[in-house]
């Protein structure tokens, strides 16, 4: 499987090992000598000072994994084997003020304290342009006449980095920080990231973006597992990108879900369909009405940046439900209110719209669905194909790719001039255009579709493939539809 970096690398090989302990019913055994067996005391720490220190990084994050965060540490002391016991007790995973995203602080410890910093290419010139513009008197010199930062005063405003004849004051950014388009993270006191929920659209950018890889998503993996094994009816709701992700034909993939022990799949392209029919019927209401321009609503990070950051927007924005809502209403009515739906996507953000919707009942990612696939031990290849009941059209398995909610909804309106705008990307640019929309209440199109991911949701932060490569499979497996 292709990851963005070595983090996300090791920690779905430790999600994959823990699986494989729940497998063969040795989680509670044997999970408290697993920081040990990963760090052995022979072992050299890599890219931390000591052994221990990535033996508490592992322990912290084989919480994550078990669906617990730093806060619900009560004891420094308590064993993993303890979380284990919480795990298999709890009724499902319930974050503190409904926090998806997370930081473990035990590995957000390396990053620079501060963004700007004399390199040595400084000449120590006489024009001295660093000290006259410092806003806080932070630049100082040394005998040799090479200017220093103190960064005890020092607020990172970059205006010594701007006029630097030399390009001697380098930019060192915080990887978390850069990657996040709003702002939500921060640094506290003591050097720790934090995320504010209040600003936070949980579009994951920071999960990937961290080289330390301590930030985390809710995992509901083991509560969904646990389902399982008391035989209870649980329902697979699978995203239309999976199509983009296993390099297997999907009847593989789907059959490996089986495997898993799911009851049944369901594609979210069937619920697709309701939301284009629900969306192409209110932007023509919407239009008629004399509004300049209608937003989509499907992707839950967008959403959540017009709640929080453009609230001038939010009037803009679709009141037709996501994909995931309609199939979770869909599953309920055949397969029971009492079946348990889990959502399956390479999203971050699903799991806040998850969480609000009362039709479903967990959210998994593409990345948590492969590490299970292989602690389970199951060979897609070899699995018996499984081809859901509910059949939907090319369009609705668009949905995944860039243009593709916005093509599905012309096609049904039937007007091939009807104009439009797509945004593919939430970063600082495009969101200031949808400042400007807001504001002025003009647009060059009708219909704005806004996808929080470059390429769409086949390129999301919790993906098994990336960039060109996921386009590629995803037009292959499309055409087969």
């Amino acid at each position: 499987m292709e990851y963005s970096n070595n983090t996300m690398f090791v920690r779905y090989r430790l999600l994959t090992k823990l699986v494989s302990m729940w497998k063969h019913n040795e989680l509670l055994e044997k999970i408290d000598s697993m920081p040990y067996e990963m760090y052995p005391r022979n072992q050299k720490p890599k890219g931390r000072c000591c052994i221990h220190k990535e033996r508490a990084v592992i322990k912290y994050k084989t919480m994550a994994m078990l669906g617990f965060t730093m806060q619900d540490e009560v004891n420094e002391m308590d064993s993993l084997s303890s979380y284990v016991e919480r795990m298999y007790k709890r009724d499902g995973v319930s974050l503190q003020d409904g926090v998806v995203l997370h930081v473990m602080d035990e590995a957000c410890s390396s990053c620079v304290k501060t963004n700007y910093e004399v390199s040595n290419l400084c000449r120590g010139c006489v024009a001295r342009p660093c000290y006259t513009n410092c806003p806080k008197n932070a630049i100082y010199y040394d005998k040799e006449g090479k200017a220093h930062i103190d960064h005890d005063k020092c607020i990172s405003c970059g205006k010594c980095h701007q006029v630097c004849p030399y390009h001697a004051i380098i930019y060192m950014p915080i990887p978390c920080e850069e990657a996040c388009p709003v702002k939500a993270i921060s640094k506290d006191e003591y050097g720790v990231e934090h995320i504010d929920p209040e600003k936070c659209i949980y579009c994951g950018k920071c999960l990937n973006a961290c080289p330390f890889g301590a930030i985390f998503d809710k995992c509901e993996v083991f509560d969904v597992l646990k389902d399982i094994r008391k035989e209870k009816k649980v329902i697979a709701m699978v995203a239309p990108a999976v199509l983009a992700q296993f390099g297997k034909p999907i009847e593989q993939v789907y059959g490996a879900l089986k495997a898993i022990g799911f009851s049944d799949i369901v594609e979210v392209a069937y619920g697709a369909e309701e939301t284009i029919r629900r969306e192409a019927e209110e932007l023509k209401e919407k239009i008629e009405e004399g509004q300049p321009f209608m937003t989509t609503s499907c992707c839950p990070a967008y959403v959540n940046l017009a709640k929080k950051h453009i609230p001038d927007l939010v009037k803009y924005v679709s009141s037709t439900g996501s994909p995931m809502h309609y199939t979770a209403i869909y599953a309920k009515e055949k397969f029971g209110e009492d079946c348990k739906t889990v959502f399956i996507a390479p999203c971050a953000s699903k799991k806040a719209e998850g969480g609000l919707d009362k039709n479903v009942d967990y959210v998994w990612t593409f990345r948590e669905l492969n590490s299970v696939i292989q602690g389970m031990g199951i060979d897609i290849e070899s699995t018996m194909p499984y081809t859901p009941e509910e059949h939907a059209s090319r369009d609705a398995h668009n949905f995944a790719k860039t243009t593709g909610v916005f093509t599905a909804v012309k096609n049904y309106i039937g007007e091939a001039e009807l104009e439009g705008v797509v945004i593919a990307d939430l970063h600082k640019k495009n969101i200031a255009m949808l400042r400007a929309y807001a504001k002025t209440g003009k647009c060059p199109g009708k219909l704005v579709e806004v996808m929080s991911c470059p390429g769409g949701c086949i390129t999301g932060p919790c993906a098994c493939s990336e960039g060109g490569e996921a386009t590629r499979r995803f037009e292959a497996e499309v055409k087969k539809k």
